[in-house]
């Protein structure tokens, strides 16, 4: 007598959960990466976000922290004094973290004049960061007003 064990059968075996992470869109890392070469380089683009459309100008890493640094100086408060170096010390943090070695592809993406459009409504944004993994789609140029 022949007994069926699902023990040894592999398509009875509970399964292992699978875990994915999202992959970012390899041209639009290389499109970053690209823009990076040049603190004064900008080229208009729109983003899919969240189901969000977003336009305004990408630029450099170092262009957006420069414009974000300028933009802490002028802030208000008992804290703001120590926004002063806030920038910069991200990026030595961040360096430090990565280590010596080849040039990673970029993992965020940045925009000055940006402008969201959700249900029918904008917001404006003079300086905006994002993850590249979050960007489900892209397109060079701004919209064209009807």
């Amino acid at each position: 007598m022949s007994t069926t064990s699902t023990a040894h059968d592999p398509l009875h075996q509970p399964s292992a959960p699978i875990v994915t992470e999202p992959v970012p869109d390899l041209q639009l890392q290389l499109l970053v990466r690209l823009i990076g070469q040049d603190a004064q380089a900008a080229l208009p683009i729109t983003l899919t976000v969240g189901g969000v459309f977003l336009y305004g100008d990408l630029i450099s890493h170092e262009a957006w922290t420069t414009d974000w640094a300028r933009s802490l100086h002028g802030m208000d408060g008992s804290g703001a004094q120590l926004l002063e170096r806030f920038p910069q010390q991200v990026d030595e943090v961040v360096a430090d973290r990565q280590g010596p070695g080849p040039q990673r592809l970029p993992q965020w993406i940045h925009l000055r004049d940006a402008t969201g459009i959700a249900g029918g409504g904008t917001a404006v944004m003079p300086l905006w960061r994002g993850r590249l993994t979050d960007v489900s789609g892209w397109s060079l140029g701004k919209p064209k007003q009807p």
